[in-house]
């Protein structure tokens, strides 16, 4: 017919997208999922359908099928605009009216197994990680990493989860089911109807999410895990920026919340690196909890502390500021990158002497690591006590 094309369909009206770019396509539901958008698998099967009538190699024609199939709402926007421009490539840009520098794209993967690194440039057509890459990388030690995998491993680290465990307010709102009676709201209620029975008010106490306060060692024996522990410590800012606060420790107590406020990664360690006065140098883990314990930040929140132990303190100093921390804070977790190698042992000084008081001792090596403490953040696993002297570490 006149209207067709040599392969017998209508111009315009494309097939469905073929295996591979299926897998691009759900592959950036799952994203948009991991990072809080409403993507399911009704939404993903409307995005593919319509995908199907357009032509898939055009970047904007993702963008808006997408944007108009995978958002449930305006809250789901700028999400959604930071997770397309990460996953695919600089070759399709989304014709949003912000500026491109606020994200910073990169695409490097080193391919497992392969004889040396595979890099993509950015160029229109470029593949995207594959699932199985991925894995490989959530569970590589951070030290051992290429610079293309460092950033790609800071790319996934900012779509991380940062929920927080909830706690109960001392408000309270209004319910309909269950709860105390609302005594001021039934008896307003009786006075409203001159006097007449009305029906009991109730209400509940608010959830808030719980505070978490993390210090993170920047001294010259955590060089190679400060810089994705910070990138980490921005997600849990970016997530719950009101419940959250972020110090540095090496020699002196930094408080470092603000620079991390910031929604480009970038800029946030470039704001931190300007307030760190003490990088790469030695650490007294002993007097900074001393200082932070000054302070009303650990009170009933969940303290983190992220750091090898290598104390050039007092141990004892240590030992007893970690006790007043225990009696203070609703939970404490240390997150030690050498605990991830199966021969590691709490064998110095400052570890052993804050272990008794610790509530949860984790590794922080890898993404996968970063996301267990992530789901102990957010209450999705039970904690795990440490045994008086660290025996079960």
């Amino acid at each position: 017919m006149a209207d067709r094309d040599g392969s017998g369909r209508r111009p315009g009206l494309l097939a469905p997208p073929g295996p591979e770019p299926v897998a691009v396509l759900t592959g950036f539901a799952r994203t948009l999922r991991a990072a809080g958008v409403a993507a399911d698998h009704h939404r993903t099967q409307s995005f593919l359908a319509a995908l199907g009538h357009l032509d898939a190699a055009d970047g904007r024609n993702v963008y808006w099928a997408g944007r108009l199939t995978l958002c449930a709402g305006p809250d789901d926007l700028p999400r959604y605009d930071r997770c397309f421009a990460a996953y695919f490539s600089a070759g399709s840009p989304a014709p949003r009216r912000v500026r491109a520098t606020t994200v910073s794209v990169t695409r490097p993967v080193a391919a497992p197994g392969a004889g040396g690194e595979r890099e993509t440039t950015g160029e229109p057509g470029a593949p995207p990680a594959t699932a199985s890459e991925i894995e490989v990388l959530r569970h590589r030690d951070v030290a051992r990493m290429s610079e293309a995998e460092r950033r790609e491993a800071h790319r996934l680290l900012a779509l991380l989860r940062g929920a927080r465990q909830p706690r109960r307010s001392r408000r309270h709102r209004p319910s309909r089911h269950g709860g105390a009676t609302d005594a001021r709201r039934t008896v307003r209620e009786i006075l409203r109807h001159g006097g007449e029975p009305a029906r009991l008010r109730r209400r509940v106490r608010r959830q808030r999410p719980r505070r978490v306060v993390l210090l993170v060692d920047v001294s010259g024996s955590m060089a190679a895990y400060a810089d994705t522990l910070l990138r980490f410590a921005h997600a849990l800012v970016r997530a719950e920026p009101g419940a959250t606060e972020v110090f540095s420790v090496g020699t002196r107590l930094t408080r470092i919340t603000a620079g991390l406020r910031h929604r480009d990664p970038g800029l946030a360690m470039d704001e931190c690196s300007a307030a760190i006065p003490d990088w790469s140098g030695g650490t007294r883990l002993g007097e900074e909890v001393r200082a932070l314990l000054r302070l009303p930040d650990p009170r009933g929140a969940i303290v983190v502390i992220a750091s090898d132990g290598w104390e050039r303190g007092p141990a004892d100093l240590l030992g007893a500021q970690m006790a007043r921390l225990s009696r203070v804070a609703h939970r404490v977790v240390w997150v030690n990158p050498h605990k991830g190698d199966p021969a590691y042992r709490p064998l110095t000084a400052g570890i052993r002497a804050a272990l008794p008081y610790v509530t949860d001792f984790v590794a922080g090596h890898s993404l996968a690591a970063y996301e267990d403490l992530a789901a102990l953040l957010a209450g999705d696993r039970p904690a795990r006590a440490v045994r008086r002297g660290g025996a079960d570490a």
